[in-house]
């Protein structure tokens, strides 16, 4: 019997809030109140975040100054460097248990990339990795982040695909600390302007091709987990 995966679509929620709700299901998972996987879908406000690895450069504003111009800023246990969440990107947040998968960070890290390259793929874009940087590109353009952490084989935070994004936040900070990477989104690429309908359908590719590289069979949740 193939294994569950509960899909949770927030919608549009603070950072604050879904970063409670994912270190709360974490807990659960690892507690094994939870005995199924979840992949939390949702869309940010303008936040910025910083991983472990983030370095002063890749920070040019102070928090402050991002913070007047609408943007929010975050430090999280995430691997990884600066990264910009807003409006227009779906970002998904997979509480798994890789004791059922693979205990494995890397493999983890490479399946990851295979689902949205497996997704940009039946979008008519042809997307990849870059040698050597966790994420997905196409054309030499950067297109998805990914960065996770994991306590107990139990994953937190995810990957950030930009769909319909406003890229110029971008240009506030150094994306994943990687100087003069142009950053691109399904719209740019597809050369499309209708949001709403194109982010389902990049939803809808997204958790199919989730649930096909990890073996899983995805099952509709509330709403509000």
């Amino acid at each position: 019997m193939t294994a569950s995966l509960r899909i949770e679509d927030l919608g549009c929620r603070p950072y604050a809030e879904v970063l409670d709700l994912q270190r709360e299901l974490r807990r659960r998972r690892i507690a094994r109140d939870i005995t199924e996987d979840v992949l939390l879908l949702v869309e940010h406000p303008p936040v910025v975040t910083l991983g472990r690895g983030t370095r002063a450069t890749s920070l040019p504003l102070a928090p402050a100054e991002l913070a007047r111009r609408g943007v929010e800023v975050f430090e999280v246990e995430r691997g990884g460097d600066v990264t910009f969440h807003g409006p227009g990107q779906l970002v998904g947040y997979p509480i798994l248990d890789l004791r059922e998968h693979r205990q494995d960070l890397h493999w983890y890290l490479r399946r990851l990339e295979d689902v949205l390259i497996q997704a940009l793929g039946q979008l008519d874009i042809e997307a990849g990795r870059n040698p050597g940087l966790t994420g997905v590109w196409t054309a030499g353009r950067k297109i998805a982040s990914i960065g996770i952490h994991v306590k107990q084989w139990v994953t937190l935070h995810g990957f950030a695909l930009n769909v319909t994004t406003d890229l110029d936040p971008f240009d506030l900070i150094v994306p994943c600390g990687i100087r003069q990477v142009v950053m691109t989104s399904v719209a740019a690429e597809l050369l499309r302007a209708d949001s709403d309908p194109l982010m389902a359908e990049v939803r809808e590719r997204v958790v199919g091709s989730f649930c096909d590289v990890f073996g899983l069979a995805a099952v509709a949740g509330s709403g509000t987990p």
